[in-house]
């Protein structure tokens, strides 16, 4: 029986989630996009997961889509490349709604769908073996989901920069642009990664789901609008068990129950 194309492990309540295609530099097929779309949905509605951390087998983060997948979409029909394209945004709209901190723990290079997939986690932490860039114009492609991600982690000069020149970047660069948070030894990697989802979770998971729903929600959207639905979610934000049991927990000099084991 082959390896499965998507590793799913546990360290207490982080799931650890390993691009398994390691021959391949980790590239996305439909039968990985399709892997790690179900494991984020799992992981969102699992309560008893509270952050994530995505990573690639191997040498490579993640390279990109499959080329032979590519070559394969030139014949294929308006149809299933509606549905390729589909099941590609799908993955990438799983991985940046989870309503857990994702951590990318970028281990080599993180390539055009691969640099999309790690934009769309909340945090990147990579080793100096690590690189990232948007090739896609230079072989006559387009970056058309991705960008969408990109644009909202290092704003809209700065995905230009990196989607019209279509260049590669080193892991200080990416700190540099505000792409990655910082640049770790590679023996470290997932260590480091793992001791950043413990400190995202620290925060109240509801919480935590209401502000990544925030921040998705208002991108984009003008400033009165934006600004009305914050108001909404700060009434609701007020009287939530969330804020009750963190309250209570300040006040008595105690540990919030969601920290508790």
């Amino acid at each position: 029986m082959p390896d499965p194309v998507l590793l799913e492990t546990r360290t207490g309540s982080v799931a650890v989630l390993t691009l398994n295609r390691p021959e391949a530099r980790n590239a996305l097929d439909a039968e990985l996009a399709d892997a790690v779309t179900g494991a984020f949905r799992r992981a969102g509605q699992d309560r008893t997961i509270r952050a994530v951390v995505l990573t690639g087998a191997g040498q490579a983060f993640c390279g990109g889509a499959d080329l032979k997948v590519l070559r394969g979409l030139q014949t294929a029909t308006v149809s299933d490349n509606l549905e390729d394209a589909a099941r590609i945004k799908g993955m990438f709209r799983a991985v940046a709604t989870c309503p857990k901190p994702v951590v990318a723990a970028v281990n080599g290079p993180a390539l055009a769908g691969g640099c999309g997939l790690a934009s769309a986690c909340d945090v990147i932490i990579a080793t100096p073996e690590a690189t990232f860039g948007y090739p896609e114009v230079r072989i006559g492609f387009v970056a058309a989901v991705v960008l969408v991600f990109l644009s909202r982690q290092v704003g809209e000069r700065a995905a230009k920069s990196l989607l019209l020149s279509g260049r590669a970047m080193n892991a200080e660069a990416a700190v540099g642009f505000g792409l990655a948070a910082r640049v770790v030894p590679t023996d470290r990697l997932m260590e480091e990664a793992l001791q950043e989802a413990r400190s995202l979770q620290r925060g109240a998971p509801g919480a935590l789901a209401l502000t990544k729903e925030l921040l998705w929600r208002t991108s984009g959207m003008t400033m009165e609008s934006a600004l009305e639905l914050a108001a909404q979610v700060n009434t609701f934000a007020r009287t939530s068990p969330d804020m009750k049991e963190g309250l209570a927990s300040f006040l008595e000099k105690r540990s919030p129950s969601w920290n508790e084991p």
